[in-house]
């Protein structure tokens, strides 16, 4: 299985790499390969609203050549795809948030019966790190991830919130439990996919 991990931390070090890394590591374990990618690295503009991906005739049809088409090809290439990224005003960062609002570009007929995506049926995980409490704090994140994997017809295996995030050196058993826990949930829901194709 091929796992894409989407780093959407500015910071190389801090928290979510840390539950990352581990989570990687796991899945390396496990015979798995894993390509990550640290957005905060890429040159990834916000969408333009200029519509010429709904022309496209193949996904990723958009008209902004930067970062963010490299980074979708992987995607479509991969089994799974992770989302890692700390909770920034009770949302993705602004670095992950350009990527997700890019999105549109791999997605055609929303809320018709021609409904389809270039994620179509790709396994996807939520990982969040925060220093405050899960509830009234990273809810709305949980929400907004749901219909981003509605809109690309994907199968969540999971969000994993760890909340009290002060240091890294400070979450180490949260993190191990954590990475373990969507370990086994991404191999989980990515075989049950692979049977029922």
């Amino acid at each position: 299985m091929k796992i894409v991990t989407l780093m959407g931390s500015p910071r190389k070090k801090g928290n979510t790499d840390k539950v990352l890394s581990l989570f990687e590591a796991k899945m390396k374990e496990n015979g798995h390969k894993v390509e990550r990618i640290n957005i905060a690295g890429k040159k990834i503009a916000g969408c333009s609203g200029c519509w010429a991906c709904a022309k496209a005739k193949s996904a990723p049809g958009c008209a902004i050549k930067d970062d963010a088409i490299p980074v979708f090809k992987s995607m479509m290439s991969a089994d799974a795809i992770v989302y890692a990224t700390p909770l920034y005003c009770w949302d993705f960062t602004s670095q992950m948030r350009a990527l997700i609002d890019r999105h549109v570009c791999l997605v055609s007929g929303f809320e018709t019966p021609a409904h389809a995506s270039a994620l179509e049926g790709k396994t996807t995980a939520l990982l969040v790190t925060c220093e405050g409490p899960v509830k009234d704090n990273a809810d709305l994140i949980q929400i907004m991830f749901d219909r981003l994997n509605g809109y690309g017809k994907s199968c969540v295996a999971g969000k994993f919130i760890v909340p009290g995030c002060v240091s890294p050196e400070s979450i180490g058993p949260k993190a191990e439990k954590t990475a373990a826990k969507m370990a086994a949930a991404v191999e989980k829901t990515a075989l049950k996919r692979e049977k029922s194709k």
